[in-house]
C-alpha cells in the first residue's frame, strides 16, 4: 500500500514537472503574446511596436516612434503606459517612485503559478539578478563589482583591448569574405570580459554561443519553442557557471570572479544563488551590448562615408562617434518600470503596481532634445545625452567598458581596413529587445 502511495506521488511529481514548462511559458510569455497580438490587430501602438520589433532594423520602427511621441506624453498601450519622450523616459528611469521587477498587482494566482513553476537556474530577468532587484540588495550586489568598471579601471584595460583587436584582425584573411560579427564584433568584447572574470580564452566561442541563445530571455511574447530553447541555454549556462565557480574555488586567480567567490565563501555576503546571478549577469552584459554596438557602428559608418572621412581627419572625435552610434541605433530597444507607490507622470495618475514602458530608441530621437534627430552626426554636441545605457541606479554598470571597446574596436578596424566593404547578406538579430546584427559579411580589402 505504501509502495503504491509512493508510486502515486512519484507519478504526480513527474506530471507536475512536465506541466511546469507550459505554466512558465503561459504566465510569462503566452498570455502577453496573445495580448500583444490581439492589440496589434486592433491597431494598438504598443502591440504593433512589440510585433514589428522581431528581427527588424530599428530604423524600420521610426514611424512608430514618431507616432508614439505624437500621441502625447504618455500612451495607454495594451500592456502598460508607454512613453518615447526623452524627459519622461529619463524621469522614470531615475525616479525612486519606480522600480524594476514584477508589478505588485500580479501577486495573485498568476504570480503563485509563476513561483510554483519557476526555473531554478540563473535568469537575467528573475531575482536576484541586478536587472530586477532594488536596494538594499541591488546596492549590495553592485558595490561588489563596481570597482572593476570605473572609468579609471576601464582605461587601464585600453592597451590590452587594443592588443586583442589587433590580434583578431591579424587572424583574418583579407583576401576572403568574412563575417565581422562572428570573427570580430563578438570575439573582441568576450575576450576582454573573459580575462576580467578569469574565463579561459579557449571557452570564449562557447560563451558567445550561450549568450546568443539566451538573449531572447529579455523578450516578451516568445513562442513555446523559442521559450524552451532559451530555457535550455539558461540551464546550460547555469551548469557551465557552476563548474567554472567550482574551478575558481580550487584555483583562485587575480580576477573578479575569484574575488566574488572569496566574498561568498569567506565573508558570507552572497548566497550561492546571488553569486551565480551576479557573476552570470556581469559576464553576459560584458559582451552582449558591445557586440551590437560594434556591428551597428560598422554598418552606420560604411553607409555614411563622409563621417568616416571626418573621423580619419579628426580622430579625437571617436569617443563622440561611439555615443552617436549608441543614440542612432541603440543596442537596447526599451525597458520597463513599475510604480512603487501611487504617483503621477506627465499629469497621468498612476497607481502602485502600474507598468510604464520606456522606449529608449524613441527617446534617442526626440526632436525636443536632438536637433535633426534623423541625421547621423559624429560631431553632434549632445550625443552623450542618449539614454541607451538607462539612467539612475540601474544605469549600465559596463557603460564605460562598452564605450572604450566601441572606440578601440571601430577605430582599429577602420585604421587597418579603410576600404572595408560590406557585402549583401547582412542579417539583424531575431530578438525584440536587444538590437544588432547576427551576421555582417564584409570584404576587407
Amino acid at each position: 500500500m505504501l509502495r503504491m502511495y509512493a508510486g502515486g506521488r512519484g507519478l504526480l511529481a513527474r506530471a507536475e514537472d512536465r506541466a511546469k514548462p507550459f505554466v512558465r511559458w503561459g504566465v510569462t510569455q503566452g498570455l502577453p503574446r496573445n495580448v500583444m497580438r490581439q492589440a496589434a490587430k486592433r491597431g494598438d501602438l504598443q502591440g504593433r511596436l512589440i510585433n514589428n520589433a522581431v528581427g527588424s532594423h530599428t530604423f524600420d520602427l521610426i514611424p512608430l516612434f514618431d507616432e508614439l511621441r505624437a500621441s502625447g506624453p504618455m500612451h495607454r498601450g495594451a500592456f502598460s503606459q508607454v512613453t518615447g519622450h526623452h524627459a519622461l523616459v529619463h524621469e522614470v528611469l531615475a525616479s525612486n517612485d519606480f522600480r524594476t521587477g514584477i508589478p505588485s498587482a500580479a501577486a495573485g494566482p498568476l504570480q503563485r503559478l509563476a513561483d510554483w513553476s519557476a526555473l531554478e537556474v540563473f535568469n537575467p530577468v528573475q531575482p536576484p539578478s541586478l536587472l530586477v532587484t532594488e536596494p538594499p540588495d541591488h546596492t549590495r550586489y553592485r558595490k561588489l563589482v563596481t570597482r572593476v568598471f570605473t572609468v579609471r579601471a576601464v582605461e587601464s584595460l585600453r592597451e590590452r583591448t587594443e592588443q586583442v583587436a589587433a590580434e583578431l584582425l591579424d587572424s583574418l584573411d583579407p583576401t576572403s569574405p568574412v563575417d565581422l560579427v562572428e570573427r570580430y564584433c563578438g570575439l573582441l568584447p568576450v575576450t576582454v570580459i573573459s580575462e576580467i572574470l578569469g574565463v579561459p580564452t579557449e571557452q570564449r566561442d562557447y560563451i558567445l554561443h550561450l549568450g546568443a541563445g539566451a538573449a531572447s530571455s529579455l523578450d516578451l511574447g516568445l513562442s513555446f519553442r523559442e521559450f524552451r530553447s532559451v530555457e535550455a541555454c539558461l540551464r546550460e549556462f547555469d551548469a557551465w557557471l557552476t563548474g567554472h565557480l567550482t574551478y575558481l574555488r580550487a584555483n583562485p586567480g587575480d580576477n573578479l570572479l575569484s574575488k566574488l567567490v572569496a566574498v561568498r565563501d569567506e565573508e558570507g555576503e552572497l548566497s550561492e544563488l546571488e553569486l551565480k546571478a551576479t557573476a552570470g549577469l556581469v559576464l553576459a552584459a560584458g559582451f552582449e551590448t558591445t557586440v551590437n554596438l560594434l556591428g551597428n557602428g560598422i554598418a552606420l559608418l560604411r553607409s555614411h562615408p563622409e563621417q568616416l572621412t571626418l573621423l580619419r581627419e579628426q580622430p579625437d572625435l571617436w569617443p563622440n562617434a561611439v555615443d552617436e552610434i549608441l543614440r542612432f541605433d541603440p543596442p537596447v530597444l526599451l525597458t520597463g518600470r513599475v510604480a512603487a507607490r501611487d504617483t503621477e507622470l506627465a499629469g497621468v495618475p498612476l497607481q502602485a503596481g502600474s507598468v510604464v514602458t520606456t522606449v529608449l530608441a524613441a527617446a534617442n530621437r526626440d526632436p525636443e532634445v536632438f536637433d535633426d534627430p534623423e541625421r547621423f552626426d559624429t560631431q553632434r554636441e549632445n550625443a552623450r545625452d542618449h539614454v541607451s545605457f538607462s539612467a539612475g541606479r540601474h544605469y549600465c554598470l559596463g557603460a564605460a567598458l562598452a564605450r572604450m571597446e566601441g572606440e578601440v574596436g571601430l577605430r582599429t578596424l577602420f585604421d587597418r581596413y579603410p576600404d572595408l566593404e560590406l557585402l549583401p547578406g547582412a542579417r539583424r538579430r531575431g530578438t525584440r529587445i536587444l538590437r544588432g546584427y547576427e551576421s555582417l559579411p564584409a570584404r576587407l580589402a
